[in-house]
């Protein structure tokens, strides 16, 4: 029987369609981002096993052959990281049959589940990965954020809309255990200030181009650790880099990413906000919008099991566009305000880059913090909470 209080995760139509269609879909995300959840409500007939559970991860590491033959017709592996050579053995059973469908694995930690899936698995698997919960996803539920700026502050992980907890206290046992301890040991970090420090520092940084020697001076680090620690946040899906649109439109134009915190409630209580209120007068309250418009869209395209398709602008006398997204041969702008009335100086910059873009150009958005949605000079502004429906469909 499925779980009546289940929310809805927009990802489950494609993970059942990959399903139907390779031996092995890798469910792959956060911790907490409710990757167990959805695989076993979408596959309630599977067996079920867990790896994080030491009897079931011994027997697993110490006789994975004995250990297969006791899910003849397949199963849902959970953390199957845990337990990376348990993939090549994986391999030998779909070989033998091809069943579409036949195990399906969770993993939040892609660091090790990644390369093992790629080695072993590879023409054999599809990846979904999973993020917290999208605004559009709450959206029919009476647990839905009522402004941005509760939006902001309490994020997207499940448990915060499965229970009765407090937002502060969950995120701050969510930090201390998945990036203090989960994460910081992929790269044996033996300075735990240092990392914690660094960790602040990103999330200061959210919503701004990434400066890597800066970021490295401040924290007192080399500039290649640094590189390593940013590739570590952005592999545990803790934070993602939106790259620059490289085309030059006849102007020189910034090449560094732009750094992105994907849960805006986990950056919130890094930097010590303490309440949706605070949200509305901190000095990031722009930034942390516009991290929060990135991370509904690359929810939305994760949910389809697509890559991303998401770019900034900018050149070098400082126009710049928020979010550009890659559509066939066209580029939607996407400039975001976090302002709740509109101004038609919003545009200013959209204006200016469809003269640079002309044929290239879709149809300009606007996402601003506001409530009314609108279409004028040819752009269409969005309200924070309708993202996802004013996307055209597949986007």
């Amino acid at each position: 029987m499925k779980n009546s209080s289940f929310i809805q995760r927009f990802a489950e139509p494609a993970l059942l369609q990959l399903a139907g269609s390779f031996p092995v879909v890798v469910v792959t995300g956060p911790r907490q981002s409710g990757k167990t959840t959805l695989v076993r409500h979408s596959f309630p007939g599977k067996p079920y096993a867990n790896l994080e559970e030491l009897d079931i991860r011994t027997l697993a590491e110490e006789d994975p052959r004995g250990f297969l033959e006791g899910y003849p017709d397949g199963a849902v592996f959970d953390e199957v990281q845990r337990t990376p050579h348990l993939l090549s053995y994986i391999q030998g059973r779909v070989d033998e049959t091809r069943t579409p469908g036949m195990y399906i694995l969770t993993g939040s930690q892609q660091f090790n589940l990644l390369s093992g899936v790629t080695q072993s698995l590879a023409g054999r698997s599809a990846l979904l990965p999973l993020l917290p919960f999208s605004f559009a996803e709450l959206a029919h539920t009476d647990r839905a954020p009522k402004t941005p700026e509760e939006a902001i502050f309490k994020g997207g992980y499940p448990p915060l809309f499965s229970q009765e907890i407090d937002t502060s206290v969950w995120l701050g046992n969510y930090a201390r255990t998945y990036i203090e301890r989960d994460v910081r040991s992929i790269v044996n970090v033996r300075d735990l200030s240092q990392f914690r420090n660094f960790v602040k520092l990103c999330a200061g940084r959210t919503g701004q181009t990434l400066n890597l020697s800066s970021l490295a001076s401040d924290c007192g680090i080399s500039h290649n650790t640094a590189r390593s620690w940013i590739s570590i946040l952005e592999t545990a899906y803790i934070i993602t880099l939106l790259p620059p649109y490289y085309k030059n439109f006849n102007k020189r134009i910034v090449k560094s990413p732009k750094l992105h915190f994907i849960d805006t409630g986990l950056a919130a209580w890094i930097l010590g906000i303490q309440s949706a209120d605070q949200v509305n007068s901190h000095p990031l309250r722009g930034p942390l919008f516009e991290s929060y418009v990135v991370s509904q869209l690359l929810k939305k395209r994760f949910s389809l099991a697509k890559e991303s398709n998401l770019y900034y602008w900018r050149d070098s006398h400082g126009v710049e566009i928020d979010i550009l997204i890659e559509q066939g041969d066209k580029l939607i702008p996407v400039e975001v305000k976090s302002g709740k009335t509109f101004s038609p100086d919003f545009l200013k910059p959209l204006q200016k880059w469809l003269n640079y873009a002309e044929n290239e150009a879709g149809e300009c958005m606007l996402v601003y913090a506001g409530e009314k949605e609108l279409k004028t000079h040819g752009c269409r502004v969005i309200p924070w909470d309708s993202i996802h429906d004013s996307l055209p469909p597949g986007l």
